[in-house]
Order: structure tokens, then C-alpha cells, then sequence
């Protein structure tokens, strides 16, 4: 038995935890990080954001080479070398964690591989390759994360039916694939298989794709799901599942009929679920909601005192960049620093085809919670930009309050909207007014643009379009 101690101590080291452990180093902490996994990074590096992006970055480049003969440019059909494929992903992600592990040590943060367990609100036990090791601390963070949910009708211990951690190791394309959860991960990875040759069914028990964003800008992904799915099923029901061969067999119901199909895989996305099981948390003051995540306050801190929880496992919305940035809120508040959570602005994107980004108050939050917005959409088709990308099925739209015009929030769809929705998150976080961002001189011809003509459009003035009776209705013309 070995007896460490420490000031602060994070469990977990995905992106809100090796985050918190670097800050709270940078702070002149003597800080630990304990993490199960044989490699740091957590989920969203090892089975999650950073895998699936440079599978659909490969997805991209066939769809774009089957999609070039009328820009004079043909290709052979494409070929696919799945050992070759997962090579050169997993090579992204171990070039990555050996990074944050030399960053680490240039920190002087200490590493511990194994399971953390709260023997109490000062001390944690982890379980490792060479036995027991006790750590005694003054503050811990939890960020142990979240994984897939998988339903007890649907988890047939059969390897044909895949979450996004299975489905990401691409082990072979199957002819007929059911993706299970029309939300982002479901729409990645369809858009992934498809790309590579999968006959993708897509079933969705609400009424819409991507719930949460607005319908305007989910539009142009739905036209693409129509398109390259065979087919999208909304306010459809997955009954049962059960092995029948070397295949699934599922039962589903769908416009008030019941079917039963067979499938080679099926991909089950319908959410995730917190790693607060078998943490020994029960050992300590923190408490837990009803879906077992973690309660915090707008500081990160649980009902334990020295007990801080950021990222996954304290709910909210499940993404790696709340992870980090609730690892400074809470480092921040343990060297006495006051931070809060409240009014900070959570980008959202969505990987698709097209790509889905949207920050602050959308439309459709804005009329459920009945506050009064002004909203103002430019389009692709009058970018020039877009145009040499023959991207023109993309969207920008400010959310605007009336009385001050200050931008409330922004949403884009289309090529690149990921890297484009910085700027909105900017302009939402520093209270920016449409003026503000009309006024900002934008490089020409870019997409960024957009962002630019869609401010000076809410005045009625911008250069490619035309203002006809209200924001959203415009006449344009591409220069």
C-alpha cells in the first residue's frame, strides 16, 4: 500500500480533466491525475470528437471525388483499405495523447493509471497494475465523463450492434446499416457509412433530426440525409431487436405500421449516460440527480466542499469544450479566484454534411420562452466564396433583440460552420450589436463574410442582397 499526498486531485483526464490538471499546475499546485484508460485524452480523443472527425474528413474527400466530373475533373471509383483507414486514425490519436502526456510532465503533474475510488472527502483510492495506492488531497475534480447509452431491449451482447464506440473502428461497411437516434453522433457517423457505401436507415422517435437546432438550419442536412440515406424515419419507435444469422432482425413501428427488417449492423445512438457508478461517491457528500450525474453549482462545486465536477458527469450539455472550459471555473474558484458559469456562451456544431453550428439564444428557445427577436438570414447562394466551394446550400442568421440590436445569437449552416461560429460566440459573449459586426471589415471573398452581410442586411443595406419586406425574405445575387 503506498500513501500519497497532494493538493488537488482530478479523476478523469479527458478534456475537462487533463485541462483542470495543467491549470491547476500552472496555479503552482502539486496536482495528480488518475485515469483508467491506457492512454490519456478520455473519450473525446480515444472514441469520440477527434476519430470521428477524421473519419468523416475521409468520408469528405470520396464524396467529393464522386461529385468533381462536372468541375472537369474525374476520378476512379475510390478504394477502401479499412486497415489502412484505421492506421492512419489511430495514429491522430496517439500522436495527440503523447502530447498532453509531454505536456503533463513538463508540469510536473503526476499521472496515476487506474481506478479511483472515494474512500472519503479527503481520500481516494486507486487501483493499479502494481497494487492499491491511497492519495490523501486537499480538492478534488471529477471528470470521469460519460459513455454510450444502450438500452437492456437492445444490448444483445451480439458485436453487430454497434455504439459510437464500436462504430468508430470501422471494423467492416456493411451493406445495410440501421442507425438508431437522429441526433449528432447518429448523423456523423450515417454520414461516414454512407460516404463509404452503407445502405443507411435512419430512425428518430421525435418529430426532426438534430432537435435542439433550429429547423432553418437543420434543413440543408435534411435535404443531404434525403439524398444519401436510403431513407430517414422520423416518429418511429425501435421495438425489439434479436440475432437471426449473421444479421439483426428489428421490429419497429413507423407511421402506425409495425415492420420487421433485417440489417447486417446497427448503430444505437440515443444519448449517453454518466461514469458516476462505482466511484464510491456514496462515501462522500456529493450528491447525484436522478439520471446520476453530478449536482454542481454555477462554480463546478458539489455538495462535498472539496469536491468540484466538470464536464460529462455534471450534465448539461455533453461537449468537450464545456469540459474545459468548466476545468478553469473550477481551478479558478479552488485558488480563490471567483468564477461562474452563468451567461457563458456554449458553441454547439454538428459535423454533418452540411456542417450545423449555433450559439446563444436560438429561435426556436426565444419563442418557447416567449422573448421578443429579430432575426435576419443571408444566404449562400449570394457568397462568392460558396460559390467556388459549390457550397451554396449553406446559412447565416443573427437572433437580434429589438431594442438595443444587440446579437443574442447566431446560427450557421454550411461549409465549415464549426470554425465560422467562433466569431458569433464572440460577438454574443462581448454583448456585440449588429452595428458592431457590420462595421468589422471582413476579408473578401471569404465565408465569413456572411456574418458581415448578414448584419448590415438587418439594416436594409447589405451589398449582395436585397431587402424585400422583412429580414428573412430577400432577393440575391453572388458576386
Amino acid at each position: 500500500m503506498i500513501n500519497i499526498e497532494t493538493e488537488v486531485v482530478v479523476v478523469g483526464a479527458g478534456p475537462g480533466g487533463y485541462a483542470a490538471a495543467f491549470y491547476a499546475a500552472d496555479h503552482g499546485k502539486k496536482v495528480i491525475l488518475i485515469e483508467r484508460d491506457e492512454r490519456l485524452g478520455g473519450v473525446c480523443l480515444n472514441r469520440g470528437c477527434i476519430p470521428s472527425k477524421a473519419l468523416l474528413h475521409a468520408a469528405k474527400l470520396i464524396s467529393e471525388a464522386k461529385e468533381s466530373s462536372f468541375r472537369g475533373i474525374e476520378f476512379a471509383e475510390p478504394k477502401i483499405n479499412l486497415d489502412k483507414m484505421r492506421e492512419w486514425k489511430n495514429s491522430i490519436i496517439t500522436k495527440l495523447s503523447q502530447g498532453i502526456a509531454s505536456l503533463g510532465q513538463r508540469r510536473n503533474v503526476e499521472v496515476i493509471y487506474g481506478r479511483g475510488y472515494f474512500e472519503g472527502n479527503d481520500t481516494i483510492r486507486v487501483e493499479t497494475s502494481e497494487g492499491q495506492k491511497f492519495i490523501k488531497y486537499q480538492k478534488a475534480i471529477i471528470a470521469v465523463g460519460s459513455k454510450p447509452a444502450l438500452p437492456a431491449a437492445f444490448d444483445l451482447g451480439n458485436p453487430r450492434i454497434m455504439t459510437s464506440t464500436e462504430a468508430l473502428e470501422i471494423e467492416e461497411i456493411p451493406q445495410k446499416l440501421l442507425v438508431v437516434g437522429g441526433g449528432y453522433i447518429g448523423m456523423e457517423l450515417g454520414t461516414v457509412y454512407a460516404s463509404m457505401g452503407s445502405e443507411v436507415t435512419m430512425v428518430e422517435a421525435m418529430d426532426s433530426i438534430l432537435m435542439g437546432a433550429d429547423p432553418d438550419l437543420i434543413r440543408p442536412v435534411k435535404d443531404y440525409a434525403a439524398k444519401a440515406f436510403k431513407e430517414v424515419r422520423t416518429k418511429a419507435k425501435v421495438l425489439s431487436m434479436a440475432t437471426q444469422k449473421k444479421q439483426i432482425s428489428v421490429k419497429m413501428e413507423h407511421e402506425g405500421k409495425a415492420t420487421e427488417e433485417l440489417y447486417d449492423r446497427v448503430l444505437v445512438s440515443v444519448g449517453r449516460v454518466p461514469n458516476s457508478d462505482d466511484m464510491g461517491l456514496e462515501n462522500t457528500k456529493v450528491q447525484l440527480d436522478a439520471k446520476k450525474f453530478i449536482q454542481v453549482n454555477d462554480r463546478c462545486q458539489t455538495s462535498d466542499p472539496n469536491i468540484c465536477a466538470i464536464g460529462d458527469i455534471a450534465g448539461g450539455v455533453l461537449l468537450a469544450h464545456k469540459a474545459a472550459k468548466e476545468a478553469r471555473i473550477a481551478v479558478e474558484n479552488i485558488v480563490g479566484e471567483a468564477s461562474t458559469s452563468k451567461d457563458v456562451i456554449i458553441p454547439a456544431v454538428v459535423f454533418t454534411d452540411p456542417e450545423v453550428a449555433w450559439c446563444g439564444l436560438t429561435e426556436t428557445e426565444a419563442k418557447q420562452k416567449g422573448i421578443e427577436v429579430k432575426s435576419v438570414k443571408f444566404p449562400w447562394s449570394a457568397s462568392g466564396r460558396a460559390l467556388t466551394f459549390d457550397r451554396t446550400d449553406g446559412l447565416t442568421k443573427l437572433v437580434i433583440e429589438p431594442e438595443t440590436d444587440r446579437i443574442l445569437g447566431v446560427g450557421i449552416v454550411g461549409h465549415g460552420a464549426g470554425e465560422l461560429i467562433s466569431e458569433g460566440v464572440l460577438a454574443v459573449e462581448m454583448g456585440a450589436t449588429a452595428k458592431d459586426l457590420a462595421e468589422s471589415v471582413h476579408p473578401h471573398p471569404t465565408l465569413s463574410e456572411t456574418l458581415m452581410e448578414s448584419a448590415e442586411l438587418f439594416y436594409g443595406y447589405a451589398t449582395h442582397a436585397v431587402m424585400r419586406r422583412r429580414p428573412s425574405e430577400t432577393s440575391v445575387a453572388a458576386s
